[in-house]
């Protein structure tokens, strides 16, 4: 019995030397300039309308609505999206779990017995243990991808997280804008029926005439017209307030009836750690890690596989006397396993899984390239937005002063309707103007908290563990 003794020795004591630490995937600085060869990240963003400083969280709370809060809260406790996104995380788990699981002794028991006339009579039970010997970091690979994977998907559930939190926050904008777009198109109804209310008027003591009171009358059903299209965008916007907190979209939810106040400059850090802060970064980065452990798995595959094996069993008959033996019998030994000709298979899923690396290096540049141009786009848009509220509201302010004068004008008889009708379209597209700037300057607030990362509550983006891989308590076997 020395001799298998002896192989199973060498083999352990082989397992303990090879079953080293594994090749650690490239660096985030080594992937960045992989897949964004042509990019020269600087201190500052080339468009700087934020503040100084690094980013910070909670920008939630910044808006001061509580009703706006509940509302992000019930999307997050419902949206199906969000579910969807959570069930992917557990399936990842659950792969890791899968994974591992071969890096500890494989224990099967067998049973088996027969009964009726044709039975040999033979019955019997046995234990059998296999452990295969990790010796290249074959399994190790294969469980560190699906770690990395599972990261991933964890980085993956939490940029849905912030996504929709964002969208319930620009939807409530959108929807405020709505009603307030809405309110202003009654006003110009109002203003319409007075100017035909003046032009009857007019006709009436013989100074006016049927066109004007026709003219008034037609520009009447138009701002009428408004109103109801208006309303329509009002009560969409509802609905898609409503779908996205997984409620069921009745158009009944209610809105505030003015903005919320815009809150003060946003620290927007540097452009270099957008890399390491923006979940959807970190996950496609995870991936990259993922595709690297899966190619030396495949690497692994075509070295020989070691495996320690052990039996206890124990059988008997009723029919006939089995030959002399020791019983219950046990047994050790070890095997060999070395892949010799497989015709070209183990190299094609070598190159298959270099070639899927290669997709997840280019993917990390496309997700890393779309974050820094939402960074910028929504910056650009913050810096002209604050111009031309200014622009805008000053159009405002003087359209209703031009529209008081024509009205006085009109009514003196110096002036026709024609005009007070033309400045009372220059005040309501002034208007209408004034407050999509207002209801976009906040929506591409919420875009840039979103594009730099800030997470919209207290806890971070992008979480150690998300980074660093499993928690043992997910990774151990079960």
């Amino acid at each position: 019995m020395r001799a298998p003794y002896s192989l199973i020795a060498a083999a352990v004591a082989a397992a303990a030397v090879a079953g080293c630490a594994l090749k650690p995937p490239p660096a985030r600085e080594d992937v960045a300039a992989q897949a964004l060869p042509n990019y020269q990240l600087t201190e500052h963003w080339s468009a700087m309308a934020g503040g100084s400083g690094a980013v910070a969280d909670r920008w939630l709370a910044a808006f001061r609505d509580a009703r706006l809060d509940a509302l992000v809260a019930e999307a997050l406790a419902f949206n199906p999206d969000l579910r969807l996104a959570a069930a992917r995380v557990e399936e990842a788990a659950a792969y890791v779990r899968l994974s591992g699981g071969t890096l500890y002794p494989q224990v099967n028991l067998l049973a088996k017995g027969s009964l009726g006339a044709d039975s040999s009579g033979v019955q019997g039970v046995g234990v059998f243990i296999n452990w295969e010997l990790d010796l290249w970091g074959r399994i190790r690979s294969g469980q560190q991808a699906a770690q990395d994977q599972y990261a991933s998907a964890e980085l993956d559930a939490e940029y849905a997280r912030q996504s929709i939190a964002a969208l319930v926050a620009k939807g409530w904008f959108l929807a405020t804008e709505a009603r307030l777009q809405k309110a202003n198109a009654e006003e110009m109804v109002a203003a319409a029926e007075r100017q035909l209310g003046f032009a009857q008027d007019r006709l009436r003591v013989g100074v006016g005439d049927e066109y004007d009171v026709t003219q008034a009358r037609a520009s009447l059903a138009g701002y009428r017209d408004s109103v109801q299209s208006l309303d329509l965008a009002f009560r969409q916007a509802l609905r898609a307030l409503e779908t996205l907190a997984g409620r069921y979209p009745a158009a009944q939810i209610d809105v505030p009836a003015s903005l919320a106040a815009l809150p003060g400059p946003v620290p927007v850090g540097m452009p270099a750690e957008l890399l390491e802060r923006r979940p959807d970064v970190v996950a496609a980065e995870r991936r990259v890690a993922a595709a690297f452990y899966r190619v030396e798995e495949a690497k692994a595959a075509k070295l020989p596989r070691i495996s320690l094996t052990a039996a206890v069993n124990s059988i008997s008959s009723d029919v006939f006397v089995l030959k002399d033996r020791d019983n219950p019998v046990w047994s050790i030994g070890a095997g060999l396993l070395q892949p010799l000709y497989l015709g070209g298979q183990l190299q094609a899923q070598e190159d298959i899984r270099t070639a899927q690396q290669k997709q997840a290096i280019a993917e990390y540049g496309r997700v890393g390239a779309r974050a820094f141009g939402e960074v910028e786009s929504a910056l650009a848009a913050e810096f002209n937005l604050v111009a031309r509220e200014a622009l805008l509201a000053q159009a405002v302010a003087d359209n209703t002063r031009a529209l008081e004068l024509a009205n006085i004008r009109y009514r003196v008889g110096s002036g026709d309707l024609r005009a007070v009708q033309q400045q009372l379209l220059a005040l309501a597209a002034a208007r209408t103007a004034l407050l999509r700037v207002q209801s976009e300057q906040r929506v591409q607030r919420v875009n840039l908290h979103l594009a730099l990362g800030g997470s919209f509550d207290d806890a971070p983006a992008v979480s150690q563990a998300a980074v660093g891989g499993t928690p043992a308590e997910t990774a151990a076997p079960r």
